[in-house]
């Protein structure tokens, strides 16, 4: 059993606007895992222009798991983006050097860390994620979400500001499919079970902790 090779850019034979992210993105504060995909109506080069405010100086990253889906559109706003929220004023004036570049000497623009995407996570078209955010494993994200908070795994979530609309599965299911972490298993094994993973989540459990 071949599964298709996670080293392929285009995986669809013929279509050009779906890519395997993990070999298109060469940037040092982002990484992706393997299979991840991102579907783009115009060019796979607006992912990167979608992560917006993501400075050297700032230090953050943007890390997204395994066996993501990436929607046309979703934008990842990074801690750049930040400003003053308790100052006079908001405005950045050291940003612009000359004699204000002394202006946040003593101080320090907001930063909410790293945001880290989880592994099969359904980000819909347009969602919008905010700076420092964690998805969890297993969550989708609603088309034009604004995900302000981090969401738990396996749960449902959309509106602006993104709110939980419901969890995927029972609490107890979600806790066995996060120690199985099937997105760490060897491909052949992935392979293997395909016909599991995209089947009754209960039938999956039963195959797949038998087999641990």
């Amino acid at each position: 059993m071949a599964a298709p090779d996670a080293s392929t850019v285009f995986p669809l034979a013929g279509y050009d606007r779906l890519c395997f992210l993990q070999n298109l993105v060469q940037h040092p504060q982002i990484s992706v895992g393997a299979y991840t995909y991102y579907d783009d109506a115009e060019t796979v080069d607006n992912f990167l222009r979608q992560v917006r405010y993501l400075f050297d100086f700032t230090g953050d990253r943007l890390r997204i798991g395994k066996f993501c889906m990436v929607a046309s559109g979703v934008e990842f706003i990074m801690n750049g983006a930040n400003h003053l929220t308790h100052a006079v004023t908001a405005y950045p004036f050291a940003v612009f050097g000359h004699d204000w570049q002394g202006a946040m000497a003593g101080k320090a623009y907001p930063r909410k860390g790293d945001t880290v995407i989880g592994n099969d996570v359904w980000l819909g078209y347009r969602a919008a994620i905010l700076p420092g955010v964690h998805i969890g494993d297993g969550a989708i994200v609603g088309a034009y979400s604004v995900v302000t908070k981090d969401v738990p795994p396996y749960s449902i979530v959309g509106g602006n500001p993104a709110q939980q609309l419901r969890p995927r599965f029972d609490a107890a299911t979600v806790q066995r499919l996060l120690a199985l972490r099937w997105w760490d298993w060897p491909i052949e094994k992935i392979t293997q079970h395909v016909g599991l993973l995209t089947g009754d989540v209960q039938a999956f459990l039963t195959v797949a902790e038998a087999a641990e």
